[in-house]
C-alpha cells in the first residue's frame, strides 16, 4: 500500500487568523523606518544647501543625494564636491552642521593661489566654473597625507580651507551625486572634466 499524499485524513487544513490592522501598521512603519536610519546612516543622504558658498555650480536651496558608500572603495578625486564634518578648527569656532565645498588639493599637492588662479603643482587649474576669479593670494602649501584641500567655487565669498585649512579623510561624509531640487535643475553632479 502506497502512502497518500498531501492531505491526512481526520487533519483540519490550517486557517489563517486575520492580523490586527493596527499592529501590521506598526510593522511596516517599523521596517520602513530601519531601512531608512540603515540607508541614510551608510549609503546616502539628501542635503540642501543654505550659502551661496558654491554659486554658481549650486544654488541656495537646491537639494542633493549625498553618496556614503563611494569613498570606502576609493578616494575623493580633485574636482568632487564633497560634504564633510566641520574640523577640529571650525568646531573651535562653534561650527558645527556639516559643509559642501570642491576638492582641489590631494594629499601631497603643492597648491598656491595667486593672480586670480590655482596652481597645482604649478600648473595653473582650468576653471571656468567658478563665480569669479579669486582676489587673493594663498600659498604655496603642500597638503599632509590622508588630508584634502577644499575651496567653495563662489572663490571670493567662501569660509574654505584657505581660511582654516585642510579636511581629514576620516571627517568626509560623501560625494555630492544628484541635485534632485529644483526640477529644472535635476541631474547628475559630476566633476569637472578639466580635473581628470
Amino acid at each position: 500500500m502506497t502512502p497518500v499524499q498531501g492531505k491526512v485524513s481526520g487533519e483540519k487544513p490550517p486557517q489563517k487568523t486575520a492580523e490586527n490592522p493596527w499592529l501590521e501598521g506598526l510593522k511596516t512603519i517599523g521596517l520602513s523606518a530601519v531601512l531608512a536610519f540603515g540607508i541614510r546612516t551608510f549609503v546616502a543622504e539628501a542635503r540642501y544647501i543654505p550659502s551661496g558658498s558654491m554659486l554658481p555650480t549650486l544654488q541656495i536651496n537646491d537639494r542633493l543625494i549625498v553618496d556614503k558608500l563611494g569613498y570606502h572603495f576609493k578616494a575623493p578625486q580633485r574636482g568632487d564636491i564633497v560634504v564633510f564634518s566641520p574640523t577640529d578648527t571650525l568646531e573651535k569656532q562653534n561650527f558645527h552642521d556639516a559643509f559642501i565645498k570642491r576638492v582641489i588639493g590631494l594629499p601631497g599637492d603643492k597648491v598656491e593661489v595667486k593672480d586670480g588662479r590655482v596652481f597645482i603643482n604649478d600648473k595653473p587649474l582650468d576653471e571656468d566654473y567658478i563665480a569669479d576669479r579669486p582676489q587673493y593670494q594663498y600659498g604655496p602649501v603642500t597638503v599632509p597625507q590622508g588630508q584634502y584641500l577644499v575651496l567653495g567655487d563662489n572663490r571670493n565669498n567662501s569660509y574654505d580651507s584657505h581660511y582654516w585649512g585642510f579636511v581629514p579623510r576620516d571627517h568626509i561624509i560623501g560625494r555630492a551625486i544628484v541635485r534632485f531640487w529644483p526640477m529644472n535643475r535635476l541631474g547628475e553632479i559630476t566633476p569637472e572634466p578639466n580635473y581628470k
